[in-house]
Order: C-alpha cells, then structure tokens, then sequence
C-alpha cells in the first residue's frame, strides 16, 4: 500500500518531478530496487473520461500486432480496436491512464465491474502499454491503483483473463498473490481482496490529486513549448521575407 503522505509530498513536488528520469529497467524487465541516493519517481495515473476517447483509440492502433494479440486475447485489426474504444462505458467502468510529457497516453488499464447481479462484487482487469516505456513497472504501477480503486468501490474479487503467453501480466497476478489457473493458452487469475478502509480510501483520494496536479503542469508546459514554436516560426518568416527584400 502506498503511504498517503509520501503521496501528499510527491503531489507538492510535482513540478520537479516532473523533469527526473525514471530509473532503468531491470534485467528481468522489472523496475530494480530504489536507490538511496536518488529521490523515487512517483508515478501519476490519471483517471479516464469520455474527452479521452480519442486518446485511448490512438494508444491502442499504436501497439505492435502481437501486443494488440496479447491485450485482446485475438488479433485486433482497427475495427475491431475502434468498435471497443467506441464501446467503452466510463459511466460503469474505470480507465485509468499515464500521459507522458507530450501529452500521449503511453499505459492504460481498463477495470471493468461485473453486470451480473449474481456477481456483483466482480471486476475484471485489462492494460496495455506502449513498447517504448516498457520495463518502467507502469503495468504493475496501474494494477495497483485499480487494485485500490476497486476495494473502495467494494469489489472483493479481481479477475484477470490472460493468454497463458502474456508472461508479464501473469508476473503481475502472482506478484500480487492471485490464485492462477491455466488451461491450454488462456489463464485466469483470481485475487481476493480486502474490504475497504481508511488506508485505501485516503490512498485514492491523494493518488487523484497527485495525478490532477501532474496533468496540470504537463499541460500548461506543453502550452508553453508550442507558444514558443510559433514565436520561432514567426522569427523564421520574417528573416526568409527579409532576406528575399534584400537586393
């Protein structure tokens, strides 16, 4: 569980943050062990409305065909894509995503509430991420916020339908103590989690404001970048015309 203070600190010092790198990859693909001489890069997920629809649709048309076959369990042409971003219910289910500094969703998951009456307390976990931050711990930084987002919500039971290939979402599951079940190329995953309380209730709540603030410099950084490309292309403009008026 992550501590709501160190959260509240990090949301202060987002500015910073936002400009330190974050630490390399591991030989297993894993994030390795924090460094005590380097303050730990929090990682701010932001959750998804309608407004990012679009978003999502180009995060997912980016994937490789084979990480488009181990996210959706088939081959998912750009229809098929489409026709799920298009079917999205953010009113029902969660989404919760990384923007980079560029304002591109590079990770996201999907925690999808069961409409069975029957299960209720049910939800099911999906995520993707983008081949050039892999290695960075995003896919288990988001299981680990749906994980919290799903307690407060009430849901006693993750479920997580992989392909028995997609070896790190199952690292993920395991990681996290679900009961695993393989049968032929498809894996279920089953994690029974603990009700609610105080801990996690103040966790989402300052994970939010944490990634609220993020997106907020990002944005207000990325508008600052471009004013100052306009500036560049006006300057540029000028010269070529007075440099064409010159005799």
């Amino acid at each position: 569980m992550v501590d709501p203070a160190a959260l509240l600190k990090a949301s202060v010092e987002a500015g910073k943050d936002l400009f330190r790198p974050m630490p390399p990859a591991g030989a297993d693909g894993a994030a390795p062990p924090p460094r005590t001489d380097k303050p730990i890069v929090m990682v701010p997920i932001r959750a998804l409305g309608p407004r990012h629809r679009e978003r999502v649709a180009i995060h997912l048309l980016a994937l490789e065909p084979h990480d488009r076959y181990l996210r959706f369990g088939y081959a998912a042409n750009e229809e098929q894509i489409h026709r799920y971003v298009d079917g999205l219910n953010f009113d029902c289910d969660d989404i919760f995503g990384i923007f980079n500094r560029r304002l591109e969703l590079v990770a996201m998951a999907h925690l999808a509430f069961s409409v069975d009456p029957k299960c209720q307390s049910c939800a099911e976990f999906g995520v993707s991420v983008a081949s050039g931050v892999r290695g960075r711990g995003y896919g288990t930084r988001l299981f680990e916020r749906a994980v919290v987002h799903a307690r407060n919500e009430g849901v006693n039971l993750l479920f997580i339908h992989a392909l028995s290939e997609n070896t790190p979402m199952l690292k993920i599951a395991r990681q996290a103590g679900a009961l695993v079940e393989r049968d032929g190329s498809e894996t279920e995953a089953y994690l029974r989690l603990p009700p609610a309380d105080l801990d996690s209730r103040m966790t989402e709540l300052v994970e939010s404001r944490f990634a609220e603030v993020d997106y907020s410099l990002k944005v207000q950084a990325k508008q600052f970048r471009d004013f100052l490309a306009t500036i560049r292309e006006i300057r540029a403009g000028v010269r070529d015309a007075r440099d064409r008026a010159s005799p």
